[in-house]
């Protein structure tokens, strides 16, 4: 193979090729980015790069889109082919033995979650799976997505909105709010009125992984603001020594009412729906994350 064949290898990658192969398909870039969870701009700079290794246009602008080269026509089985070893190269063994294996799962899942299902998670693992670990990662909706997509993650758990293409998101857990209060609270003994909701202090928990900005939420609520926690479980851990309160996910405060010494109260009103979700990659082969996630699910209505 000569140096300038080695050069280009070099600069090949299976970025390109996937670039390459959703314009021929689709003959529009705002299809390919969609697909691939890129912006439009990205696509554009992997169609320069594409056409510079290639030295030929191969996608030609047309009023209904983008239109193949004999040059991309004859590239394009070959680019399917190296995209397909490519992907077997990469795909995990078909077998997963649980008691052997040392791998670390990666997910991505907010703090209030992971405090919910975490111990019994690793509880499960000690017994069925003693090598195995996870790590956590609390990111935003669209970060969680690019972890994803770059292999970052196995697969992620929070309250997603509206499903995008190539990922699928199927129903973990629901919960509903309820409120948060000390044992022997001067103005919550088992139950709580709506104004006393409004006017007792809230403590808050505020990530970008799990929830909105309670300092422009209070506003609209007519809540009285004391403070904003980085997460759920911060949160319950100030109430538990102060007379704020804190509107919560029920499951999490029945998990550790009795250690923190809390009151789990209705809400002076109808609670909204927490729904937690599993989002994963399609077209992703892999028994051991597909186990792990088995694992989850237990832990989640334990």
């Amino acid at each position: 193979m000569s140096d300038i064949d080695l050069n280009k290898l070099r600069r090949l990658d299976g970025g390109l090729l996937l670039v390459f192969r959703e314009l021929l398909r689709t003959g529009k870039a705002s299809r390919a980015a969609e697909t691939l969870g890129l912006s439009q701009p990205a696509i554009s700079h992997a169609l320069g790069r594409l056409r510079d290794l290639f030295d030929d246009p191969l996608f030609v602008r047309r009023p209904h889109g983008f239109e193949p080269t004999r040059r991309a026509l004859a590239l394009g089985p070959q680019i399917d082919a190296l995209i397909s070893l490519a992907g077997l190269a990469m795909t995990p063994d078909a077998t997963f033995d649980p008691a052997q294996s040392r791998r670390l799962f990666r997910i991505v899942a907010p703090e209030f979650v992971t405090a919910l299902i975490g111990s019994e998670l690793i509880n499960r693992l000690r017994q069925i799976a003693p090598h195995v670990a996870f790590g956590v990662a609390q990111l935003a909706e669209d970060d969680a997505f690019r972890a994803l997509r770059r292999g970052e993650a196995d697969f992620a758990l929070g309250r997603f909105g509206a499903a995008r293409s190539g990922y699928l998101v199927e129903p973990l857990f629901e919960d509903h709010y309820c409120v948060a209060a000390r044992n022997g609270h001067p103005r919550v003994s088992g139950s709580i009125d709506e104004a006393g909701w409004r006017e007792i202090g809230h403590v808050f928990a505020w990530n970008p992984s799990e929830t909105a900005d309670p300092v422009k939420a209070a506003p609209e609520l007519r809540i009285a603001h004391l403070a904003s926690v980085p997460g759920w479980l911060t949160a319950l851990m100030l109430v538990a020594s102060t007379d704020a309160i804190a509107t919560c996910p029920r499951r999490l405060v029945e998990r550790h009412a009795q250690k923190l010494g809390l009151q789990v109260v209705d809400l002076p009103f109808p609670p909204d729906r927490i729904t937690v979700s599993v989002m994963r990659r399609t077209g992703v082969s892999d028994p051991g994350a597909d186990w792990f996630l088995d694992q989850v699910r237990a832990a989640a209505i334990a």
